[in-house]
């Protein structure tokens, strides 16, 4: 059984997006429901179903929930929804080989997906979502070679580890 591959999958609506995170949750975590209420102060996990039912969750609980998840679907929902394209702030750190294999690899399924809907073989939303991903890695490698001659500062390693 193959994992889902998260940075591939893009929501559709505000329901689908927080359905998505608690998938993520239940995946990558191992976290139920009732433990995203938990971590988000929430007194049940009954509120959360409401929320995912209707679509309706309070702004100011929209990161607590992604934090609580692990993944920001909502977010990315909403600004898809604007035409905005996010990406993950870039650490300025050289790119590996498996790093440019990966992006070599979302660049050859999004023309994969283009050549399927040119064909009429593929729905739009899974196309939409090939192409956006591969603009996001992309958009992504572009800043960190932009922030390439001022690194960020590595807190995560010790002196004596260096």
């Amino acid at each position: 059984m193959t994992g889902t591959r998260w940075k591939r999958v893009r929501p559709t609506s505000i329901p689908h997006a927080m359905e998505l995170c608690i998938q993520h949750a239940k995946a990558r975590h191992n976290r139920s429901v009732d433990s995203i209420a938990d971590l988000m102060g929430q007194p049940n996990k009954w509120s959360i179903y409401k929320w995912v039912e209707s679509g309706r969750i309070p702004t100011v609980l929209i990161r607590p929930f992604e934090a609580a998840c692990g993944i920001s679907f909502v977010t990315q929902y909403l600004a898809a929804s604007d035409h905005k394209l996010l990406i993950d702030m870039p650490t300025g750190k050289a790119a590996s080989a498996s790093d440019i294999n990966a992006l070599q690899s979302t660049f050859t399924a999004a023309v994969q997906q283009l050549l399927l809907f040119a064909d009429g073989q593929h729905d739009h939303e899974a196309t939409l979502a090939a192409i956006d991903a591969a603009m996001t890695d992309l958009a992504s490698h572009r800043a960190n070679v932009e922030r390439y001659d001022q690194p960020e500062l590595d807190f995560g390693t010790r002196q004596d580890e260096a």
